[in-house]
């Protein structure tokens, strides 16, 4: 079976349940971006400091403290997990939208490399690699793209009607 273009002919509860799902999802995922923007993690030199601490810089606005393995383990542990089901999810309803195979494939897979990238490249920028904050940077930007470009095609997907 082709899933393709399949979205558009589920009935309208199903329609309205997939719109209000994904919608929910957004505002956790931005949420999380909001956290981001809180912990000053937006610039690469943020994110370095959000996980390798600022303690021997002076003047600084807020104190930041190098975080420990066991919190490392932790925040990698569970972003990886957390957003692979998103992912997978999100993708999943992709898959059953009109647009071209190419942009359907992109879209789905790409996520997956971005989250081995970002929490990846975090992971290892703690551990020293400090140059890899410009691709933890670059990853979770492009993730966060894909995520909303994604999840307006399945909204959109939701409210267009079957071509007879």
């Amino acid at each position: 079976m082709e899933p393709h273009g399949l979205l558009q002919t589920f009935p309208k509860y199903i329609k309205v349940f997939i719109a209000s799902f994904v919608i929910v999802l957004s505002v956790g995922y931005a949420t999380g971006l909001l956290f981001v923007g809180q912990t000053q993690s937006i610039t690469p030199d943020g994110i370095q400091e959000n996980y390798l601490g600022n303690e021997a810089v002076e003047n600084v606005e807020v104190m930041k403290f190098e975080k420990g393995a066991r919190e490392m383990l932790t925040i990698i542990h569970t972003h990886i997990l957390s957003m692979s089901f998103i992912f997978f999810f999100l993708s999943g309803l992709l898959s059953m939208s009109s647009i071209s195979r190419r942009w359907k494939v992109f879209l789905m897979i790409e996520p997956f490399f971005s989250i081995l990238l970002t929490f990846g490249g975090i992971y290892l920028m703690w551990m020293g690699l400090t140059w890899l904050k410009y691709i933890v940077m670059f990853s979770g930007v492009l993730m966060t793209v894909v995520y909303f470009v994604s999840a307006v095609i399945v909204l959109y997907e939701c409210l267009k009607n079957k071509k007879t």
